[in-house]
């Protein structure tokens, strides 16, 4: 904040008392019962509900970490968890069912209801998340003359059939509602405005269709349909986006209430992107904008974003998955995202009586700033939203006869139309930062490697004149397939001078491959997550006599969005090798051979039986492409999360004693030169104590020596705070609607706790004066108290929390240079690494 902003924000603190106000999550907002719902709210039992909710997708974590997750999201605010439900991987063939291990569905649901949480129940069955084909089994593409997602006769009778199917299991186990479950909302399709058009009335008509069938099987709980202005009056229409405030035209009538089925958290990442990154003070203003006009749920997407294991991703997207989440990958805390969001729940329950019973009000005072509202005066219920929207300017609002500052883009709360309690850009939570630790007792490797074979045309099973499709032949079973031909060349073929080579040409629909002349590796290419097909064009060595020609070409996950998506194609279109004697010699019709998969999968290599196959020779340094590589490893110490990091590997895939972790891709770098992802999550729950077999399958080349598995930690924690900062929210309480103290004369103070059997190991910086900086990367100031780490450190040192009073009487009066008269208000920063008794 500059200079101006604190001295107009002490000018608020003088006009008003700005009090925090502390509210426990109420086990008695979980009332299961009929689901009913007017222009206000979703309303259960008779209970009216404002929904904080959060996405937890269970296939992207494990059963061992659901409990925490769930607990997690809870103590963070949230009475509500969302999640899709996958139908490819709980019918991958067709009519075999899978609700095991992590996908195991009804436990999962059992699990929210068990933390008294509602849950939303997102059922596609086309879910897009992000996920390998959106959702849908492959084998639909199979079934004749179906058309995804259209009004269909095929496409509907599947459609209908697993809905059922889901529907049906969710009533036997008592799941919903008004079974005394905890589902209160269910949602049929997914953003279908996206790609309505394409099918012209055959959409229109599956729109409705589509609610019909919904409704018609189980129509005891609301259903919804995300981002579908022309949703038919049996569902909901709700909002997907950053800002449905200034983005949602409003529900689809008007005695149904706004509801936001996805608040990004942040930006899923696709291989070859930049970090992705959302400020917890934008989310917090979006959530307070979309309930000061009228919303009554917001649903953050993600509020866990976990790990898109084994082949589950859909084009080009990251095994990682929405890391920036309140929860990050491995279920971590991610602060101080997690806290604040916490504190707007806390506030927003504070008002819910007022905002769900008084009569909306609405003033403009300018293009950017609006008071809205919601008053009962005769019940003295008056609650108020001050919000300015403006990117660069603060503003002074007259309220009430009072002045209230606002900075920009931040929304303040006023329970009782006088007290701010809240201040969307305002931060008073503790922040903190990750921190990767290679393991003591993990990273004591012998590697040994494999070479896959490099096949020829003769030995592949399936002959064609052309390429084949990829897709169609491997059905989503791998993500390989071999295309070989051969081709006899004279001296009078190869050109005529030897320092010109000719230069092989692939055309290909999609996502990469790997070249081989006569056993030789080429190169390797890929096309990107906006454009799947590419040209790859390299010189080769060619003979008199045969020359075989060896293409691996993959996907990297299938497209999860879009029309048509059962006429998605991918693999080789045309073979061309330019520069010879005679021009350009097109392959394309010269007779092809195709394998699906690769050997080291028919063998399943990653497993200790089938790794016994084949002969290993012992391996290090850079390595070939195609190569597998095995290796046994330790569990690593302590309980913290495990990852693995591939960072100077290539492309490829890991597994864990034979689970698949997921696709790993260094060498596709983002415009800032670095890869999209470099650490990938390793579950406790695959881990043996020791003797874990670790495989790599290594594609283009990489140095497998620099592999390292990490142990993953928040364990620095840190606070940042002006001393015209609020006190923290937890010295309020809420006692007959009277707002009171819990200390006498409270102040701001910074707070850091460290997680459960942890304490406070280090103080690793003090400044109080004019530091900068983030969480991690601290930089003193010109201008500092010599007290302030002496007084951290007597309240903290061996603590598992701690707070320290931002007061000059306490700390000291900052000294330095002339800095010192310029910031009439300082600040404290402090950072501290927190560990068990002994460090792990």
């Amino acid at each position: 904040m500059d200079i101006s902003y604190r001295s107009r924000f002490i000018l608020l603190l003088i006009t008003v008392s700005l009090i925090p106000v502390y509210s426990h999550i109420d086990d008695k907002e979980y009332t299961p019962g009929p689901v009913t719902y007017n222009a206000r709210s979703i309303i259960v039992n008779g209970n009216p509900i404002l929904l904080f909710s959060g996405s937890i997708h269970y296939p992207r974590s494990t059963p061992e970490m659901w409990p925490h997750i769930i607990r997690m999201a809870k103590e963070g605010g949230l009475n509500t968890i969302e999640t899709y439900v996958f139908w490819n991987v709980h019918e991958p063939v067709e009519g075999q069912l899978n609700f095991k291990g992590n996908y195991d569905l009804v436990k999962f649901i059992k699990l929210i209801a068990e933390n008294k949480l509602y849950a939303i129940l997102r059922l596609g069955p086309f879910i897009q998340a992000e996920w390998n084909l959106g959702g849908l089994p492959f084998w639909l593409r199979d079934v004749p003359d179906i058309i995804f997602r259209s009004y269909n006769e095929p496409y509907m009778t599947h459609m209908k059939r697993y809905s059922e199917m889901v529907i049906n299991m969710m009533k036997k186990e008592k799941l919903f509602a008004p079974e005394g479950g905890p589902i209160i909302l269910a949602q049929i399709e997914n953003e279908y405005n996206h790609v309505q058009e394409s099918y012209r009335e055959k959409g229109t008509q599956y729109v409705k269709w589509a609610a019909d069938m919904a409704t018609g099987l189980y129509p005891d709980v609301p259903w919804i349909m995300c981002k579908q202005k022309d949703a038919p009056p049996n569902v909901i229409s709700t909002c997907n986006g950053r800002h449905c405030a200034d983005t949602f035209g409003g529900p689809n009538g008007p005695n149904k209430p706004s509801l936001w089925t996805e608040n990004w958290t942040a930006q899923y990442r696709v291989f070859g992107d930049p970090p992705s990154q959302r400020a917890a003070e934008d989310i917090a203003f979006s959530v307070a904008r979309f309930f000061m006009n009228n919303g009554s749920m917001t649903n953050y997407y993600m509020y866990h974003g976990g790990t898109n294991f084994g082949r589950t991703s859909s084009s080009f997207v990251t095994t990682r998955y929405y890391d920036e989440a309140p929860l990050d990958e491995f279920g971590l805390i991610r602060e101080p995202k997690w806290s604040h969001l916490r504190d707007l729940h806390r506030t927003l329950r504070l008002v819910k009586e007022p905002f769900l019973l008084g009569t909306q009000k609405i003033q403009h005072i300018n293009k950017f700033v609006q008071i809205i509202t919601y008053e009962k005066p005769e019940c003295n219920l008056c609650v108020a939203f001050l919000s300015n929207r403006h990117k660069k300017i603060h503003r002074t609002v007259q309220f009430k006869g009072k002045n209230y500052f606002l900075p920009r883009r931040s929304v303040a709360i006023l329970p009782d139309c006088k007290t701010v309690v809240f201040n969307t850009e305002l931060i008073v939570s503790q922040h903190n930062s990750r921190s990767f630790v290679p393991s003591k007792k993990a990273n004591k490797f012998k590697w040994e490697s494999y070479r896959e074979p490099i096949p020829i045309s003769k030995d592949l099973p399936v002959m064609s004149k052309t390429p084949l499709e990829l897709t169609s032949m491997t059905k989503d079973t791998t993500d390989y397939m071999w295309y070989s031909t051969s081709l006899h060349l004279d001296s009078d073929d190869l050109p005529m001078r030897p320092d010109i080579l000719p230069v092989i040409q692939i055309q290909s629909l999609g996502d990469a491959l790997l070249a081989f002349v006569n056993g030789e590796y080429i190169g390797f290419g890929h096309g990107s997550f906006i454009e799947k097909s590419f040209s790859f064009s390299k010189p080769v060595s060619l003979k008199c006599g045969v020359n075989h020609i060896s293409i691996l070409a993959m996907t990297v996950g299938l497209p999860n969005s879009g029309a048509y998506m059962e006429k998605r194609f991918s693999g080789i279109r045309a073979v061309i090798l330019q520069g010879m004697s005679s021009g350009s010699l097109d392959l394309t019709l010269n007779q092809w051979g195709h394998k699906v998969g690769i050997e080291g999968e028919t063998l399943q290599l990653y497993t200790e039986e089938g790794s016994k196959k084949v002969k290993w020779c012992p391996a290090s340094g850079p390595g070939t492409p195609i190569t597998w590589y095995k290796t046994h490893f330790h569990t690593p110490e302590g309980n913290n999360p495990v990852a693995i990091k591939m960072e100077r590997m290539g492309k490829g895939v890991i597994w864990v004693n034979g689970y698949n972790l997921g696709r790993y891709w260094e060498n596709y770098r983002s415009p800032l030169g670095a890869p999209s992802q470099t650490e990938y999550h390793i579950p406790r729950s695959f881990l043996k104590p020791k003797n874990n077999l670790l495989v790599v399958y290594e594609e283009s080349g990489g140095t497998i020596d620099g592999v390292v598995i990490n142990t993953v930690n928040r364990d620095i924690i840190c606070s940042f705070m002006y001393e015209d900062y609020p006190p923290n929210i937890d010295k309020w309480k809420l006692e007959g609607g009277v707002l009171k103290s819990i200390v006498d004369a409270p102040k701001p103070e910074a707070q850091l706790t460290c997680d459960p059997g942890k304490f406070i190991k280090e103080i690793q910086f003090v400044s109080f004066g004019n530091p900068w900086g983030s969480c991690g990367t601290y930089i003193q100031g010109t201008c500092q108290s010599p007290n302030a780490k002496q007084v951290v450190r007597k309240a903290c040192l061996g603590k598992n929390s701690c707070r320290v009073p931002i007061d000059r009487a306490i700390l000291g009066d900052p000294g330095g240079d002339g800095s010192c008269s310029q910031d009439k208000f300082k600040r404290l920063a402090i950072q501290v690494r927190c560990a068990k008794k002994k460090d792990e």
